[in-house]
C-alpha cells in the first residue's frame, strides 16, 4: 500500500486532529482514513457556530 497522497501540512493537521501519530496516518486504508474525516466533519457541523457571532 502507498502512502497517502497529501501535503505536509494536511497530513499533521489531520493526524492532530484525529489523536493519530502521523505514521500511523499516511500508512492508514484510506476507506478507513475518508470515515473518519466524514465522522470528524460531523462533530464540527454539530458544534454551536460561537466563532462567528463574538467578533464585536
Amino acid at each position: 500500500m502507498k502512502p497517502l497522497q497529501v501535503s505536509a501540512e494536511t497530513a499533521v493537521k489531520l493526524a492532530a486532529s484525529l489523536g493519530v501519530p502521523l505514521e500511523h496516518l499516511m500508512h492508514m486504508p484510506q476507506h478507513i482514513l475518508m470515515q473518519k474525516i466524514a465522522e470528524l466533519a460531523k462533530e464540527e457541523a454539530s458544534k454551536p457556530a460561537d466563532k462567528e457571532g463574538s467578533a464585536e
